[in-house]
């Protein structure tokens, strides 16, 4: 027992080594498998304005192509990772043993770059000998950014405070927006392992939220002093006593707790017809989530001619703009497909969406619009995509960015309610689902005392909700009030941010200029020191903005647009805002909604994001 406690001793620093969107209009896209009423029109964020009704307050995070299907492949996939997961601890455990007989212990060397794989010890997995507490103060089911903003904000309101996540992923808390975003234009060979990239502004980071000394070891947990946040990797959650205040793993371990969070997200969705098409189509799929994703697209990217990407939205788009500047050198041969007429075309209006289009065309993509996939098959080593129309696309690799359906595996265990419109587990405005449970992030469904009830899906929203959540397990009692924003980059030269009721069914005024060069991605991160814009944003607030009275508001459409605002409204009032190359300007934007009052002349209220300025 001392040789074993002598090698975790050993062990312990590299196993803490460095190792986060949504309901479819499926009555358009034609697909839908039965779970989610198809009345439910698209937009960003689910949303409605208090004393609407019907349809009107149904919305939803549109983060792909407007098709629904099953979850099956991405539980499949899961299950596979834990398969190589106890695989791997066997071999760990087995070297141990090997090393115990031998009555010496050899260290462990650092691998060199590239061989520390996901799955190994270098990258946070939990050893098969850790003693896991038998009980965590505070317990956070997930290990992504709302989990760890919720572990953040706990331990500056009770510095003491014994903090542990769970997490059924082999990594500690990570940001998932680099995976679609900067880390494809990364320069470094060895990207997909040293999982550090830089942002537009050349300053360089890494995907993880904090080092690996900033947690503290599980099984020190009931010991330390100070308290402190211990990750356990690899494990999932897989029952829930509400009563008993305990929850069980996979491997049947109980843990029980006095305060729980539950941040497990969400899973990808597939199209039915993909699942329905067979393994070999299957395994030459890429439902895109996680780190292993990225990993494993980056290496199909090498290794084939031709990529699909389905999906007309904010992951299908990024993903396509970053494989098509791939393809540009290369002879990869990168397709995007949609059901709408252009990209973003559920969220953009139409000009904007064509102008979109063309843009990621430039990229080196080809566009396949108003395209439904009718069925898949694999013949002579190739993907034959059928659309409805009787189109036929051959290629090498598919890629779903369809949407994501939140992870409620928890709710029957736990006697826990799901919102039968938006999913997600319900819960009040300070983020409780029972007296001592509280849900953040994708997989809430909160009532915003603003907006009513409505399900969030994005960075912004997860960061916000995850705060807000700690406060309230500390005793805050904090409602909801936060107007989560979002943001999508095609590249360095081009992005947006949006906050509110972004649906291109709604009338919408749009207020361009020329741009200059610093209104890009880039030179936002630059002004505002970081790539993940909205930790930057969230705790600015904005003076009262005031437009004066004047004529009608007038659309000022342009072939080139550089920079620009974008309102969205409803009955004459503003509720939802894109920001078309203006940055560091959220707060402005979040103060309009929030009023909520009627323009005279949206040209006057543009003046106030300075898009005017030279």
């Amino acid at each position: 027992m001392l040789k074993c406690r002598t090698v975790w001793k050993k062990l312990a620093p590299l196993a803490r080594t460095s190792s986060t969107l949504c309901r479819q209009n499926v009555r358009k896209a034609g697909l839908n498998n039965g779970r989610i009423p198809t009345h439910v029109p698209t937009a960003h964020m689910s949303s409605g304005l208090p004393g609407g009704g019907g349809d009107n307050l149904k919305y939803a995070l549109l983060v792909g192509a407007a098709s629904i299907g099953g979850v099956a492949y991405a539980y499949h996939t899961m299950k596979g990772d834990q398969q190589r997961y106890q695989a791997r601890i066997t071999e760990l455990s087995s070297r141990s043993q090997k090393a115990a007989a031998k009555e010496s212990v050899t260290p462990i060397q650092p691998q060199p770059p590239g061989e520390q794989l996901l799955g190994t010890i270098a990258v946070g997995f939990t050893p098969a000998s850790l003693k896991l507490p038998s009980h965590a103060p505070y317990l956070l089911i997930g290990g992504g950014t709302a989990s760890f903003a919720a572990a953040r904000s706990i331990r500056a309101r009770d510095p003491g405070a014994k903090v542990l996540i769970v997490t059924d992923e082999p990594d500690l808390p990570y940001m998932r927006p680099p995976l679609s975003k900067e880390l494809w234009f990364s320069d470094d060979p060895s990207v997909t392992e040293t999982l550090r990239f830089k942002q537009w502004n050349g300053k360089e980071r890494s995907i993880y939220f904090q080092p690996s000394s900033f947690y503290i070891n599980p099984e020190e947990l009931d010991s330390v002093e100070n308290g402190g946040v211990a990750v356990l990797t690899g494990k999932k959650v897989v029952h829930m006593d509400v009563r008993g205040n305990k929850v069980k793993l996979d491997d049947d371990t109980e843990i029980s707790y006095d305060k729980c969070l539950i941040a497990t997200g969400g899973v990808p969705r597939n199209l039915q017809v993909i699942e329905r098409a067979g393994e070999e189509v299957m395994r030459r799929t890429t439902l895109f989530r996680k780190i292993e994703d990225f990993r494993s697209l980056d290496k199909v990217s090498r290794n084939v001619k031709s990529i699909t990407i389905i999906g007309g939205g904010f992951l299908g788009s990024e993903l396509a703009c970053a494989l098509g500047r791939r393809s540009t050198e290369s002879d990869l041969e990168v397709i995007q497909m949609f059901p709408e007429k252009g990209n973003m075309g559920k969220v953009l209006p139409e000009y904007l969406s064509n102008w979109t289009t063309e843009k990621v065309k430039k990229e080196g993509v080809k566009i396949i619009s108003e395209a439904l996939v009718k069925s898949v098959t694999c013949k002579d080593d190739k993907l034959e995509i059928h659309l409805k129309d009787g189109r036929l696309v051959k290629t090498d690799h598919i890629v779903t960015a369809v949407g994501l359906e939140p992870n409620v595996d928890l709710a029957n265990s736990g006697g826990l309610e799901v919102d039968s419109d938006f999913g997600g587990y319900r819960v009040n405005a300070e983020l409780q689902a029972r007296s001592n449970i509280w849900v953040a992030g994708d997989a809430a469904c909160f009532y915003d005392i603003r907006l009513g009830r409505r399900r969030v899906e994005h960075h912004d929203h997860a960061v916000v909700s995850g705060r807000l959540a700690g406060e309230n397990m500390t005793g805050a009692s904090k409602p909801y009030w936060h107007q989560s924003m979002f943001w999508s980059d095609l590249g360095p030269d081009v992005g947006y941010e949006a906050i509110g009721i972004v649906d291109s069914s709604l009338p919408t005024v749009g207020v361009f200029a020329k741009a200059t060069a610093k209104d890009t991605p880039k030179a936002a991160t630059e002004e505002s020191g970081t790539g993940i814009r909205s930790e930057s944003e969230t705790e600015d607030t904005a003076t009262s903005a005031v437009a004066s009275v004047t004529p009608a508001p007038v659309v000022e459409n342009k072939d080139d647009y550089g920079k620009g605002v974008i309102f969205y409204l409803r009955d004459k009032v503003v509720v939802g805002i894109i920001l078309w190359n203006v940055f560091n300007r959220m707060p402005v934007a979040r103060k309009i909604i929030k009023d909520g009052e009627e323009h005279a002349d949206l040209n006057e209220v543009a003046k106030l994001f300075n898009i005017h300025e030279d």
